[in-house]
């Protein structure tokens, strides 16, 4: 009989059960788990999932494990997910003793001693596992499991693995009811559905103290990032099956590398793509490569993801950021010259930050006046130089595993005033009387865009809507 795996994705500590294509953390899928599915599928295994999003509760979920009835259950994990994949491995084992666990994911990897107190975990995995995985099914299938507990992932070539299995996430959601126009939820009026997320490289060459090394352990110091041609390729793949209109690029800094966007940009235009899309950038490589945007905007650029994160030279020398405020402010100029839209990430409440430094974050990003706003309290994540100088100080104010979002909702260290911050928060989005103006006026013309005709006719009042008889 067949070795017969399950994935668990425990994705609700966001938005909670019943939640699934419910914005950004609950509509899109897991990279990490299509792409183990790919490689295992690959080599002939049986593979399905259980989104714990797309259920009402742990009875539920109870029950849908004991109907698979599963050889194999493989959980992802980041550190916000410890609380539920810890409780669906521990379910796992009373309703199936002898079945297999196994976890990996960011959490294991950058915090292994803390994930080897799960109970009932026979496997963790660091690092990636397209290779190793499909070998950890094959040794079990043959009863020849490895004696030892934990199992060092390798890094695969990207260009050689199989692409990411959408269908992973699309046959879980089809059993579920889940209107399914669009293979992942798109978040902005720019990116029409179908829309997808494409992840076109592993790692990051920065050095953000809220960030780093943790990337590294997972992906090594550079970034490995896959071919033009590999990832035309996907994208030709997405279009014939999917027919998407829109997608998002999910690597930490896509246009850190000038040369692989130049040459993808122009390949893109000669493969007559124009499909729109977002991507991640930086204030510093804007402002350095504006050509570069311009090239981009040729492609299909519709928006640009941006750590602004303060609006304080201190603070962004203190994180480590390699920007200034200044360029910070040109960026966004920039952005606007081209018509790109910004999506502004930014943060509150860091270790050291001071009143008068919060408020020159608030007046920075009334300057920039964001498309989007996406603010956060500061939240030190494990493996990171930034938890550790909290953790060092006594400072650290998070005291569930859920308080790892990094929503502005709850406070995350001491030597802050989360009632200032909040008011500062709700402060740095308001804009004024005429940038609300321009704001409604530049969505209602993105909607209008990706509108038939005749919607944007009737947007116009210049046709009536048909009346029921």
């Amino acid at each position: 009989m067949a070795l017969k795996t399950t994935f668990i994705y425990p994705g609700i500590a966001g938005r909670g059960w019943n939640s699934l294509r419910q914005g950004m953390d609950a509509g899109w899928i897991s990279h990490g788990l299509a792409s183990l599915s790919a490689a295992a599928r690959a080599q002939g295994f049986e593979v399905d999932l259980i989104d714990l999003r797309a259920l009402s509760g742990w009875d539920h979920f109870r029950e849908e494990l004991a109907r698979r009835d599963p050889d194999v259950v493989g959980v992802t994990m980041m550190s916000v997910d410890y609380n539920p994949a810890r409780q669906a491995i521990g379910i796992a084992k009373e309703v199936k003793p002898e079945i297999v666990t196994v976890i990996g994911g960011p959490h294991v990897t950058i915090a292994l001693q803390d994930s080897l107190r799960i109970p009932h975990v026979d496997y963790l995995m660091l690092h990636e596992g397209e290779i190793t995985f499909p070998q950890l099914l094959q040794a079990i299938e043959t009863g020849d499991p490895p004696s030892r507990r934990v199992l060092r992932g390798e890094p695969p070539d990207l260009d050689t693995i199989p692409f990411g299995d959408r269908d992973l996430f699309l046959e879980e959601w089809k059993k579920w009811g889940y209107d399914l126009d669009s293979p992942e939820v798109p978040f902005v009026p720019e990116l029409p559905p179908p829309f997808v997320t494409i992840i076109a490289g592993r790692g990051c060459i920065y050095n953000c103290a809220f960030c780093k090394p943790g990337e590294d352990y997972l992906f090594g110091k550079r970034t490995r990032r896959r071919s033009v041609e590999n990832v035309i390729a996907e994208i030709r793949m997405l279009v014939d099956r999917y027919h998407i209109a829109s997608f998002m690029f999910h690597d930490d800094c896509l246009t850190e590398d000038r040369e692989w966007v130049m040459a993808f940009t122009e390949r893109y235009i000669a493969e007559g793509f124009t499909m729109p899309f977002f991507c991640q950038s930086r204030a510093d490589i804007i402002v350095k490569h504006e050509d570069m945007v311009e090239r981009m905007v040729r492609a299909g650029l519709r928006g640009y993801f941006i750590g602004f994160e303060s609006g304080s030279d201190r603070v962004l020398k203190f994180i480590r950021k390699g920007t200034t405020v200044a360029q910070n402010l040109q960026a966004a100029r920039i952005c606007r010259k081209h018509g790109v839209a910004i999506w502004a990430n930014y943060m509150m409440g860091l270790p050291t930050e001071t009143r008068e430094e919060v408020m020159e974050t608030v007046q920075m990003m009334k300057e920039i006046d964001p498309d989007y706003y996406s603010p956060a309290f500061f939240t030190p994540h494990p493996g990171t130089d930034l938890y550790d100088f909290v953790v060092e100080r006594d400072l650290s104010r998070i005291t569930d595993y859920d308080s790892y979002r990094r929503n502005p909702t709850e406070p995350k260290i001491r030597g802050q005033d989360y009632t200032f911050l909040k008011w500062a928060m709700a402060e740095s989005q308001r804009r004024t009387p005429w940038n609300r103006l321009k704001r409604w006026v530049h969505h209602q013309w993105a909607r209008a865009r990706r509108a038939t005709p005749r919607k944007v006719l009737r947007r116009l009042g210049l046709i009536r809507s048909a009346q029921p008889a």
